[in-house]
């Protein structure tokens, strides 16, 4: 519901600025909540049996093909971010270091969709739609991608524990 009616172009043109805004600020308020909110297997970021282990996104986004192509938002953040574009140190440590920001990369999207609605202020109805779907288009691939890597990773973490209990 319109409540404040500007032109045109000034409408656009905030639409251009806010956008940066919010996101921004999801991913703020997720750097700095504790890792204890990110745990992969908490009822929110464990996977699913549907997802099989990752395999689901795969068979119908091709993830593994163009999962490359996304920014790492973890190298923007240089002393709070974790970067999770190539893994290097395959330590028990890592691993669950990766898993708790892949959490943490998860919630951030999810919260960056949230807020298309706000544009509904001083846009018309009909902007708001596209709002979501620019929301939906630009998160969406990045929460994919945090669903297929984290059981893979999981799946990993779990051999390397294995390994290590049948060496000792």
């Amino acid at each position: 519901m319109q409540v404040i009616f500007l032109p045109d172009a000034l409408a656009i043109i905030l639409c251009f600025l806010l956008w940066p805004v919010l996101q921004v600020g999801a991913a703020l308020i997720c750097i700095h909540m504790p890792d204890r909110h990110f745990l992969p297997d908490g009822f929110f970021f464990r996977a699913r049996r549907f997802e099989k282990g990752g395999q689901l996104y795969d068979r119908i986004f091709k993830v593994s093909r163009w999962k490359h192509l996304l920014p790492d938002g973890g190298m923007v953040w240089k002393k709070r971010g974790f970067k999770k574009k190539r893994l290097d140190n395959f330590t028990e440590e890592n691993l669950n270091r990766f898993l708790v920001e892949s959490a943490r990369g998860e919630l951030t999207h999810w919260l960056a969709i949230l807020p298309f609605w706000i544009f509904g202020f001083f846009a018309p109805v009909r902007v708001i739609w596209f709002m979501l779907l620019y929301a939906l288009l630009i998160n969406m691939p990045c929460i994919i991608v945090q669903r297929y890597n984290r059981p893979r990773v999981h799946k990993l973490l779990y051999k390397i524990k294995a390994r290590r209990t049948l060496f000792e």
